[in-house]
């Protein structure tokens, strides 16, 4: 599994959700978190969420983090939101090392009651996908920049940091599948 953050500001509109995103943009095959800032603004086209299609909710920011993880080893549902959940899980973890205390219902994350992030889970015929969110600012919803966290300096090194720590948790995983024996067998 590889991580890559990306140097340059890109916008989110959603497409970036679509199978084998992270090749056709840069070349890369293997699973991966591919890490960039930038705005956010999700078409109603690709929406994934259907109850936020059918209210036509807005999924928009000003300036936001994305994480976007893809796996080939599964094209269970299941299995990826399982995957999101232990990403949210890992993201909360990561802030309160720093301390900002976070809390999680399901796959959001709340900072001082206001929602801080956005994250979608889905599957195609090849791989499962992961879109996850988090402000840095925003006038209405949870920010890092509320946080304490606004020099580019912090943010690139939180990017990389939380993309490393779910690349070592998979690459911990891996070790463990290799470690231990089968119900059944001596």
């Amino acid at each position: 599994m590889k991580c890559i953050v990306l140097p340059e500001k890109h916008n989110y509109d959603g497409s970036q959700i679509s199978s084998l995103w992270a090749y056709n943009s840069f070349g890369v095959q293997e699973d991966s978190v591919i890490v960039f800032r930038g705005a956010c603004d999700v078409k109603i086209e690709h929406m994934i969420d259907l109850e936020d299609r059918r209210a036509n909710e807005s999924i928009w920011s000003e300036d936001m983090l994305n994480f976007i993880i893809e796996h080939f080893d599964s094209t269970d549902l299941k299995l990826i939101y399982a995957r999101q959940r232990l990403f949210t899980a890992i993201v909360r973890e990561y802030l309160e090392g720093l301390g900002i205390l976070t809390s999680r219902e399901g796959d959001d994350l709340f900072f001082n009651g206001k929602k801080l992030t956005v994250s979608i889970a889905s599957t195609s015929a090849v791989s499962q996908k992961i879109h996850f969110g988090m402000n840095v600012s925003h006038e209405v919803y949870g920010n890092l920049k509320e946080a304490g966290i606004e020099d580019d300096e912090s943010i690139v090194r939180l990017m990389q940091e939380i993309g490393d720590s779910y690349v070592r948790e998979f690459e911990d995983i891996e070790k463990d599948l290799r470690k231990s024996r089968p119900l059944g067998v001596v």
